[in-house]
C-alpha cells in the first residue's frame, strides 16, 4: 500500500514541518495538485498564518473538504521510535507527526477530489476545499477569518467535511456531527496580603474562594440531551501564595473551562456563573474567552451520504456522536453549512510515534469520493 497515490502523498506531506502556524509549503503542494485538475487556487494569509480557498464549480450547492495543515510540536525526537518528521512504515502503521491529525485526511481528499474530478468533469454544483495552519495554535487567522471573508464576497458552504480524526477503533466507526462549546473563565480573587499570625488584619482570596468552588462543583449545569452529554465544569489551574508558609496571599488565580451542550450559549452560561458568584462575598474580576459554540448537524443529505459511504467502504454504519475537543467545524457551521468530521483513527494524535495504519488513508480516499458522487452528482 506504500505505493498507493494516498499514502505516497501523505509521506511528502508529513515531510514538512508545518508546526502552527507554519505551514511549510503543505498548501502550495496541495494547490499544486488541485490546479492541475481545474480548481481555481487562492491563498489567503491572515497574519502569520496560511490560507487555502480552492474552487471546482461556479455555482451551487457547494461541497467543501476542510481540514488543518499544522501540526503540533513532535516533542523530544529522541522519544520517537523514527524521525517524527520522516514518514517510516514500520508493522504495517505509517509513523511520523500529523500522520492522523490530520494530513492523512488532507491526504485523502486531494486523491478524492482528484478522481472524483476525472470522472466527473462537469458535474453540478461545487466541490471546494477550505485549508489553514491555524487550528492547533490560537485559530483567530485561520477558518474564522477565510469563513468572514467568504461571507462579506457571497460565497457560502452547503456541506463540509473535515480530516479530523474522528475515528476511535477503526476507520469509520464515528462520524462527529457536532461539537460542544468550549467556555474558559480567567478569575483572579482579590485579598489583602498580610501575616497568617495576625488573619484579622488580612484578607484570604483562597477561603474567600472555596466555598465558590464547592458550589461550582456541585451544580449540575444540565442533563444533556439526545445529541450532547451533560455539560461539564473544570478546574485547570489555582495559583496563590506569596512565596512564603507565613504570608496570606493578596490574590488568586484560578483557569477553568466549561464544555457546553446546545441548552447554553456562550452568554447565558456566563449569566449563570456570574449569578452564582453574587451569593458570595467575593472581590473578583472576571474575563472570558469563548473558543466556539456548540453545533449539531440535523439528519439530512450530507448525513446520509457520509453513512452511506462509510457503510459501502467498511460494511458497518459509524456512530454518530458530538464527543470530543473543538474543531474548525465551530466556525463554518455558524454561516449555515451542514458539518461533519470523517477522518483516520485518533487514538495517537499528539503523540510520540503518531501513526495511521496504512492500510487506511486510501479506504478514507474512497470514502470522501463516493460522498461527493452521492452529493454533486445527482
Amino acid at each position: 500500500m506504500l505505493d498507493d497515490p494516498t499514502n505516497l502523498l501523505l509521506c511528502e506531506l508529513i515531510k514538512r514541518r508545518s508546526v502552527t502556524p507554519d505551514d511549510a509549503g503543505c498548501q502550495g503542494l496541495i494547490a499544486e495538485r488541485l490546479s492541475a485538475i481545474g480548481f481555481i487556487c487562492e491563498s489567503m494569509p491572515f497574519g502569520e498564518v496560511s490560507n487555502l480557498w480552492a474552487r471546482h464549480g461556479d455555482d451551487g450547492p457547494v461541497l467543501c473538504f476542510a481540514g488543518h495543515t499544522d501540526v503540533v510540536p513532535a516533542g523530544p525526537a529522541d522519544a520517537w521510535q523514527t524521525d517524527p518528521f520522516a514518514p517510516t512504515i514500520k508493522n504495517g502503521k505509517l509513523y511520523g507527526r500529523g500522520a492522523a491529525d490530520m494530513k492523512a485526511g488532507l491526504a485523502a481528499m486531494v486523491v478524492a477530489a482528484e478522481r472524483f474530478v476525472a470522472r466527473y468533469p462537469d458535474h453540478p454544483g461545487s466541490l471546494a476545499f477550505l485549508l489553514t495552519s491555524d487550528e492547533e495554535g490560537p485559530a483567530r487567522d485561520g477558518t474564522l477569518k477565510v469563513m468572514q471573508a467568504l461571507k462579506d464576497r457571497g460565497e457560502t458552504i452547503d456541506w463540509c467535511v473535515l480530516g479530523e480524526p474522528s475515528s476511535q477503533q477503526t476507520l469509520g466507526d464515528v462520524v462527529r456531527i457536532g461539537r460542544r462549546g468550549s467556555l474558559t473563565g480567567k478569575l483572579l480573587v482579590h485579598g489583602t496580603q498580610g501575616h497568617v499570625a495576625y488573619p484579622q488584619l488580612a484578607d484570604n482570596p483562597i477561603r474567600r474562594f472555596a466555598p465558590v468552588l464547592t458550589a461550582l462543583l456541585d451544580t449540575t449545569w444540565d442533563a444533556g440531551n439526545s445529541h450532547f452529554p451533560p455539560t461539564s465544569f473544570e478546574v485547570v489551574e489555582i495559583e496563590g501564595g506569596a512565596g512564603a508558609p507565613n504570608v496570606i496571599p493578596g490574590e488568586l488565580r484560578v483557569l477553568f473551562n466549561f464544555r457546553y451542550s446546545t441548552q447554553w450559549s456562550h452568554q447565558s452560561l456566563r449569566r449563570e456563573v456570574e449569578t452564582l458568584f453574587e451569593k458570595f462575598d467575593i472581590a473578583y474580576t472576571l474575563d472570558w474567552h469563548l473558543s466556539g459554540e456548540p453545533f449539531l448537524t440535523e439528519a439530512g443529505q450530507l448525513i446520509d451520504a457520509v453513512q452511506q459511504a462509510v457503510i459501502e467502504t467498511t460494511g458497518q454504519a459509524p456512530e454518530l456522536s458530538t464527543g470530543g475537543g473543538t474543531s474548525d467545524g465551530r466556525f463554518i457551521s455558524p454561516a449555515g453549512a451542514a458539518v461533519v468530521e470523517l477522518g483516520p483513527v485518533n487514538a495517537s494524535i499528539h503523540k510520540i510515534d503518531e501513526h495511521v495504519d496504512i492500510n487506511d488513508p486510501p479506504r478514507l480516499a474512497d470514502m470522501y469520493q463516493r460522498i461527493a458522487e452521492l452529493l454533486l452528482t445527482k
